[in-house]
């Protein structure tokens, strides 16, 4: 699970939690039993039946986008991708043709595009 370096910002959890309710344990349960893809599969499904499109599509567009890493301790992420000489993380996204997430996933920066695309 990719998490963001802000982590979870805490006034935005409900009033109603307790501060000692594991949220990162119960994000990181959805994620292993495949309830997050089972909640981001139906919110698909009804986004793209809202629009009036197929359920289903019928062709998605892969990209991808090198990303600084931020100095954390003193040091910046060593991995560097080959042409641009970045340092730092590569985002792979796979879309469909409405413009809707359908996968995303982050490698090193030094992976090659074909590969991350896989």
């Amino acid at each position: 699970m990719y998490v963001l370096s802000t982590s979870c910002q805490w006034r935005y959890i409900p009033r109603t939690c307790r501060p000692e309710v594991p949220l990162h344990g119960y994000l990181q349960r959805w994620q292993y039993d495949g309830t997050l893809a089972r909640i981001h599969h139906a919110l698909y499904m009804e986004c793209r039946e809202q629009i009036g499109r197929e359920v289903s599509p019928t062709a998605c567009v892969i990209d991808s986008q090198s990303v600084k890493s931020a100095e954390k301790g003193g040091r910046i992420d060593p991995m560097v991708t080959c042409r641009k000489k970045i340092k730092g993380k590569k985002r792979h996204i796979l879309v469909d043709t409405v413009g809707l997430l359908l996968h995303a996933i982050v490698h090193p920066a030094d992976i090659q595009d074909r590969d991350g695309g896989l």
